[in-house]
């Protein structure tokens, strides 16, 4: 078995069956899956996930009292753009593009925090950053922890059910895990650790990190607009939470072969480029599978790019000291052929 097919936690339903096709497991045993890797009892392990439902419950009451106390139209329009643009570009330029795939470097540790609490605390890194590597070695195959063929639910409860880290990695594999995580600024767990707490990050850091996050930003907003503005982009920050879990359902199609001529050009798997995720937080999907270590996948004239401007505007100033960018190659390989021909 190769080692990154090893590095996260198997389900209990496994990911292929003796035919070597994907499993696909049914509502219930998805549920069934979360709730054990939830039980803090069983293990303590299962911190990792259990942050996750403790921060969507401290998040609801921040809903219930925008919908009941501050709700207005303005405050509403402040709601979507900071999920669907402000959340949803930070996500790429943070977890996607530098944590996962280095295709940029910061010129000082500080601008690196800084664009780490950018916004409302949400995702411990790990979880992001380590299965997705395994997402990109088998996108759409078994194994893969957001497999859009298992269905849209399979998508919803990859982070309890696919996507952590195994806890029976050896030392020389844990090893080479942490390597997707020492750039992050994140504090690694010690082999010792990790077999005491099953993570790649230390839950002291991972809690604090959070905690303080929230302090922040929401005594900032408490001074901007009051108690309405700070439950309103904590509000926000919850439904970005959610429902960011489908993009991988839709950005590679619901399952299906949806490929469009001289649109995606990466037919090794089912990643689409869809517009609005693209326009919004430059998730143009199929490009980046092709140039996964590209700060910029809005390749063609129309496909802006947000979370690329704001890379090139950090490298401008300073605060990013060099980014790799594909735009070039990927021209003159898809396009400028294509038009020869």
């Amino acid at each position: 078995m190769a080692f990154i097919d090893k590095i996260l936690r198997k389900p209990s339903y496994g990911w292929q069956n003796e035919n070597q096709e994907l499993i696909v497991p049914t509502k219930a045993q998805l549920f069934n899956e979360t709730l054990s890797r939830l039980n803090i009892f069983k293990s303590r392990k299962n911190w990792i996930s259990l942050q996750t439902i403790v921060m969507i419950v401290c998040m609801v009451p921040f809903l219930f009292l925008f919908i009941t106390q501050y709700f207005s139209w303005q405050l509403m329009i402040v709601v979507v753009l900071y999920s669907v643009i402000v959340m949803g570009t930070h996500g790429t330029i943070w977890f996607h593009r530098y944590c996962t795939h280095k295709a940029y470097k910061f010129s000082h540790p500080l601008w690196r925090f800084l664009t780490q609490h950018m916004v409302v605390k949400t995702l411990a890194e790990e979880i992001y950053v380590v299965s997705h590597h395994v997402h990109h070695s088998t996108s759409d195959q078994p194994g893969d922890p957001y497999n859009s063929r298992g269905g849209l639910w399979y998508c919803m409860l990859a982070e309890f059910n696919h996507q952590r880290v195994s806890p029976d990695l050896s030392e020389e594999e844990f090893s080479k895990v942490t390597r997707f995580m020492q750039h992050t600024g994140v504090k690694l767990n010690s082999f010792k650790q990790y077999r005491k707490w099953g993570s790649v990050g230390h839950p002291l850091y991972t809690i604090a990190s959070w905690l303080l996050n929230w302090i922040f930003w929401y005594t900032l907003l408490y001074f901007i607009g009051g108690n309405a503005l700070a439950c309103a982009i904590f509000s926000s920050t919850l439904l970005w939470f959610i429902f960011v879990r489908a993009f991988n359902y839709t950005g590679h199609a619901k399952g299906k072969e949806k490929h469009i001529d001289g649109l995606d050009f990466d037919r090794s798997n089912l990643s689409v480029n869809q517009t609005r995720p693209g326009i919004f937080t430059g998730e143009w999907h199929n490009n980046h599978h092709l140039y996964p270590g590209s700060a910029r996948a809005g390749f063609l004239s129309y496909q802006i790019d947000p979370a690329w401007i704001f890379i090139f505007c950090m490298y401008k100033v300073g605060v990013v000291s060099s980014f790799h960018d594909s735009k070039k190659e990927f021209l003159k390989k898809y396009v400028l052929t294509t038009n020869k021909i």
